[in-house]
């Protein structure tokens, strides 16, 4: 006689889906937050703009659209004595150094999104 058995293969497969956009979701929150933390400020335009959303079902995607955060993040060269009006001052500096604040928000937590992911997982 057959053995006869009831397959949760689709409930399974939803929870599990389930658990990792739960857990995207957290990682996304936390990471954003801790790039606000590190950001520095001037007018806080940069802080308020990094945000995070997740872009498909293994991707969530955390940062900012301001056209300038690759030159805070990543530091950059500049002619000194020119006039910015936006900063209403003559650049000093020929070089800005870097103020890394997405990098470390991101890459620094490496072992808290390991660990948000695995109790979120052991859940299921």
């Amino acid at each position: 006689m057959p053995a006869i058995y009831t397959s949760h293969k689709a409930e399974v497969l939803a929870a599990v889906k389930d658990a990792k956009a739960r857990a995207l979701e957290i990682c996304g929150g936390k990471a954003e937050a801790y790039g606000k933390q590190y950001c520095p400020v001037q007018t806080g335009n940069l802080r308020n703009s990094i945000t995070h959303e997740q872009i498909s079902e293994d991707t969530e995607r955390i940062g900012t659209d301001v056209f300038y955060a690759p030159f805070v993040e990543y530091g950059h060269n500049q002619e000194p004595g020119r006039y910015v009006p936006a900063l209403g001052k003559q650049l000093v500096a020929s070089h800005v150094s870097a103020k890394p604040f997405m990098s470390p928000a991101v890459e620094g937590h490496s072992g808290e999104w390991a660990s948000i992911i695995q109790s979120i997982m052991s859940s299921i």
